[in-house]
């Protein structure tokens, strides 16, 4: 397993020529065995043939002879026969009586006449008129019976030179090796050649894709395109497609998350204009006092002291408006503070229903750096502004942040006492990948939540609340990715 893991991360240009190769030596080994044993059975074929014709031409010389038991004319006969017969060798030639005792030989000082046949001849004795191959000694060994009427006089056993059938069959071996060698090479070439051509389009969309992961994806420009149209040309066309229609989707998903901003705020800016106009009716009293009785010192030093205050109030709401509105051009990091401004944006909005507001914020809250101020109060607006809507009139909310020193993460719970959350609400809070419709039917509230929740890297958590309906828990982890990694 480990082995094919191994070969597996091997680049796709070097494992096709590789298999291609492999394939070759594999096809050519089955080949150059089919074929040497094609030429074994070729040549013993053969080699039978002229042994059959040679000893043919001895047995009707001989059979006169080996009748009287003649040793000097058998010696004659077999002294008489050309030491080459076409390209068949003998070595020594052999004639035994109707005892199997020698009679004569090619060479009477190895084997005397009237001698026992030799082992390496009697071991080796093919059958009747056949002949047998030694491969290892390089020799072929042949036997023919003399017959005369019919019954056996004698026999002829001869040793024959095969060095040249071997030397053809190295020579044919020699030639199959080179020819598969070359054709193996030259195959794995062109495998080579046209894998790298079959995958650069492939290697193309993949750093198309590869980019488009860790930034916005590109199209593939048209000189990247294939010559000719083709699968991979559709390939190419669809990404590009897919890439525009990711751009569009982003662009519009831009416009929608500000005109939700812009929504929310429309939400309170009704509710908000008491907040400033009372305080300005309060301001304007004050003024109208020190006119008045602005010699006296207490009446002044009381009047200012209402008017600092008031002014305070009006700062304080116009900022944490300003705060919520602007663009997070600076990255600001999260604060206490972007958190109690949720509370001060909400306050009309709340008076208005004339709902409860429980809002609980941990006093020993960690530092916030990793966290964006901006996309976390955007979050945390959304949720209030949902609970109040789901409370309706007279109905309880609750609001808490605390800090899990376990996970390291900044908790975020806002509960009410709605209905609950309906199922499509839910898809888009917790589901994997939340259907378009989901989002559409849900407005974009909930789902820049759920954007900015997995932009951090937190997860959201929905129950029950205690005053009977939705809790949703955001969990914000308050590290940085490289540095929980680093110390895991």
């Amino acid at each position: 397993m480990k082995l094919v893991d191994e070969f597996r991360r091997i680049p796709l240009t070097i494992r096709v020529p590789a298999m291609v190769a492999a394939l070759m030596i594999v096809v050519s080994a089955i080949i150059s065995e089919r074929v040497l044993s094609r030429l074994y059975e070729t040549q013993q074929q053969h080699m039978a043939a002229v042994v059959g014709t040679y000893l043919d031409g001895l047995s009707n010389a001989l059979i006169p002879p080996v009748l009287r038991g003649d040793i000097w004319e058998t010696y004659d006969i077999l002294d008489r026969t050309p030491s080459t017969y076409g390209v068949l060798v003998p070595l020594e030639t052999i004639v035994t009586g109707r005892d199997g005792r020698v009679l004569a030989s090619s060479h009477p000082k190895s084997v005397a006449p009237l001698a026992e046949l030799p082992a390496e001849y009697a071991d080796r004795a093919p059958p009747s008129d056949g002949m047998q191959i030694d491969w290892e000694k390089r020799t072929g060994f042949g036997r023919r019976d003399l017959l005369y009427q019919g019954r056996p006089v004698g026999a002829i056993h001869a040793s024959f030179d095969i060095s040249h059938l071997i030397a053809e069959r190295r020579e044919v071996l020699n030639t199959l090796l080179a020819t598969n060698a070359a054709l193996a090479i030259a195959f794995a070439t062109v495998g080579y050649l046209l894998a790298r051509r079959m995958v650069r389009p492939v290697k193309t969309l993949a750093d198309h894709m590869r980019s488009g992961a860790s930034a916005t994806p590109r199209p593939i420009a048209l000189e990247e395109f294939p010559r000719r149209e083709g699968e991979f040309a559709e390939l190419f066309h669809g990404f590009n497609a897919l890439v525009e229609a990711e751009r569009e989707r982003s662009a519009l998903t831009l416009k929608l998350a500000e005109e939700e901003k812009l929504a929310s705020l429309g939400r309170l800016a009704s509710s908000m204009a008491h907040e400033i106009n009372n305080p300005l009716g309060g301001l304007f009293n004050c003024i109208d006092t020190l006119k008045r009785h602005g010699a006296d010192e207490s009446v002044r030093e009381t009047s200012l002291s209402l008017l600092e205050r008031g002014l305070t109030g009006i700062r304080d709401v116009v900022r944490a408006a300003l705060a919520t509105y602007r663009a997070d051009r600076s990255g600001r990091p999260l604060t206490v503070q972007d958190l109690d401004d949720v509370r001060l944006l909400i306050g009309p909005e709340i008076a208005r229903r004339q709902q409860t507001l429980n809002w609980e914020r941990c006093p020993d809250t960690p530092s916030l750096a990793v966290l964006s101020g901006v996309a976390v109060r955007q979050a945390l607006l959304n949720l209030v502004l949902n609970a109040s809507t789901a409370a309706g009139d007279g109905g309880k909310i609750s609001v808490q942040s605390r800090f899990d020193a376990e996970a390291c993460t900044l908790v975020l719970a806002v509960g009410d006492s709605g209905p609950g959350l309906s199922s499509d609400a839910l898809e888009v809070l917790v589901a994997p990948d939340p259907a378009p419709a989901s989002r559409r039917a849900n407005g974009l509230g909930l789902w820049m939540v759920r954007k900015m929740v997995d932009e951090t890297g937190g997860r959201i958590r929905v129950g029950e609340s205690d005053s009977a309906g939705a809790l949703v828990e955001l969990h914000l982890p308050l590290r940085d990715p490289l540095e929980v990694n680093h110390a895991a």
